[in-house]
């Protein structure tokens, strides 16, 4: 049997993926019986302006070995060697209780990392009589879930810490505060089961190669996501789908043996000789740790100031700030498909849009383009207001919306030698749109339109944020250099997507969180520069964005871990 990758095949709106044969079959010349198989790799939507739109795919067929094919074909479709990724063991994650969508497919089932370069690691058996204590994970986020299952399944003794709530009770104090305006500073958006981006669109882009990209969707599809993560080539989950799998994914690593503590917050850091020896929990619980896997995630304020406080080795690092905009999703279908906006099978619209401010010398693009979702308040400190983007699965909801920010340099907030000053710098304009929104974890909200000409009518219309807003002039929340820049960026965006700014366009500030403005120096090892056993990773790290690149990053700190156990360190 002969197999072959084939690129550029297309499939009309209307044309069902039982086309696809035919469709091969004719590309290449041949009878569609010579076709033993066909599967989707990667799926697209193709939807650029004045085209009708249409769906484009990569696909692995097999044929029989007597198949010659063409030595010409049409034009857009490409034939190249089909490379099987690299193989991962099968696993019993599968038959552990966790129940299949029933979109899965039996081959979509638990894998671990028994392969790609994990061959041969294991826990080394301590001397005797001696309890060499586990591996310590802080933080449950994607970077620090991957972490410890990667530790899990090799069979290493992991204590998983978490200083937020489990899922079930997390999202009732998140509603309480979206309703009520009541915060609890230990239980929000920020912080808890699943980190910031369980109340996110749970995206799962990611520009790496790394073929461990493919296992960490092969662990949610059966921890309950949707199969077509696997093969979309913008891949999401949606908030709603997301919590129900990393319920699933914190049963399995019980299942796993890993000892998971919430509401557990590590206050302080105990180091002998450059090396970690323990950590404090809650001021009071110490744990004593040989390894830890540092994966904090950007918000933990008091975590960094702990670190500085003991010597761990940071330095600042640019990031962006700016404001979440919103339209109504029926605009945003208008702008990019056109007279094709109403068909039943196109996906609700996304953008993403990028501009130069020439003099400025500054960058305005769109982050975190949410379909179909609301702009949510993200509130995790007192008298802090910031927003971030969130849809369900089915990205239903009347609007759409997309954080527009600008590149924020170091030399623009940090003096010399203070790796912490991006924290304080971002922390006064949360606090500055805390006060513009009067003071009760409303946002500061202004029509764009005004925005962009500097004339506040003081009105603003209806917005899906939550708690709710509050008309205000959005320039005095936030630096004059960010304000001036999105003006002329905006502008930008509404020459490529004609109607970007209008009446119902919302801007609702502000846009801060997009990566860390600190980085946790580490070395080649992944270990801390200056503490040895420390294993920073992911976004609060400085070194991943989003749920892909944090996983990633864990799995990568687990392997170091693993390394170093192992004496390859």
């Amino acid at each position: 049997m002969r197999v072959i990758r084939l690129n550029g095949l297309h499939l009309t709106l209307d044309e069902q993926e039982e086309c696809l044969a035919a469709k091969a079959a004719q590309a290449l010349s041949i009878p569609v019986d010579d076709i033993a198989s066909l599967a989707v790799i990667k799926k697209a939507l193709d939807a650029r302006r004045n085209k009708p739109p249409h769906f484009v795919y990569a696909v692995k067929i097999s044929l029989t070995d007597t198949v010659a094919l063409p030595e010409t074909l049409p034009e857009g479709i490409q034939i190249s060697t089909f490379h099987e990724e690299p193989a991962i063991e099968s696993s019993s994650v599968g038959s552990s209780g966790v129940p299949r969508r029933r979109d899965s497919p039996a081959n979509a089932g638990g894998v671990t990392p028994s392969t790609c370069g994990l061959q041969g690691y294991g826990r080394v058996d301590a001397a005797p009589g001696v309890e060499k204590p586990p591996v310590v994970v802080i933080g449950s986020g994607p970077a620090g879930l991957f972490a410890a299952y990667t530790l899990a399944v090799k069979g290493i003794s992991v204590v998983l810490l978490e200083r937020g709530r489990p899922i079930e009770k997390r999202v009732e104090d998140v509603r309480t505060f979206w309703e009520k305006g009541v915060l609890d500073p230990r239980s929000n958006v920020l912080f808890g089961e699943g980190g910031a981006g369980t109340f996110s669109d749970g995206k799962l882009t990611s520009r790496s190669k790394n073929p461990y990209s493919l296992w960490v969707k092969k662990i949610l599809v059966d921890m309950g996501a949707q199969v077509a993560i696997l093969t979309d080539a913008k891949p999401h989950i949606g908030t709603d789908s997301l919590r129900e799998v990393i319920i699933h994914l914190r049963k399995k690593l019980i299942e796993l043996g890993c000892a998971i503590q919430f509401e557990a917050q590590v206050t302080d850091f105990i180091i002998r000789q450059d090396k970690i020896a323990a950590v404090v929990v809650n001021d009071k619980q110490e744990i004593k740790a040989n390894e830890v896997i540092l994966a904090i995630g950007q918000s933990a304020d008091n975590t960094y100031g702990k670190l500085d406080e003991r010597g761990v080795r940071m330095e600042a690092k640019p990031f962006a700030m700016g404001l979440r905009v919103e339209h109504s999703q029926a605009l945003i279908n208008s702008i990019q498909y056109g007279r094709w906006s109403n068909h039943p099978h196109l996906p609700p619209a996304e953008y993403f849009v990028t501009a130069t401010t020439g003099e400025l010398n500054r960058s305005v693009y769109t982050f975190c383009m949410c379909p179909g979702g609301q702009v949510i308040g993200c509130s995790a400190l007192s008298e802090f207001v910031m927003t971030n983007g969130m849809s369900n699965s089915e990205r239903s909801g009347e609007f759409a919306n997309s954080a527009v920010v600008v590149n924020v340099r170091v030399e623009d907030f940090a003096a010399q030698g203070e790796p912490l000053s991006g924290l304080a710098f971002r922390s006064h304009w949360e606090r500055e749109a805390f006060w513009a929104g009067g003071g009760n974890y409303c946002a500061p909200a202004e029509r764009l339109s005004e925005f962009i000409e500097q004339k506040s009518s003081g009105v603003v219309g209806r917005t899906s944020f939550l708690p709710g807003v509050k008309a205000a002039e959005l320039k005095k929340v936030l630096p004059d250099f960010v304000s001036d820049a999105l003006r002329v960026g905006i502008k930008q965006f509404d020459k490529k997507m004609p109607g970007f700014i209008s009446q119902e366009a919302h801007a609702i500030g502000v846009e801060t969180r997009t990566s860390s403005p600190v980085r946790i120096c580490r070395g080649v090892d992944g270990q801390s520069e200056n503490v040895r056993g420390l294993y920073p990773c992911g976004e609060g790290a400085g070194y991943a964005g989003g749920i892909i690149s944090s996983a990633l990053d864990g799995i990568k700190a687990a392997q170091n871990v693993i390394a170093a156990i192992n004496g390859c360190q």
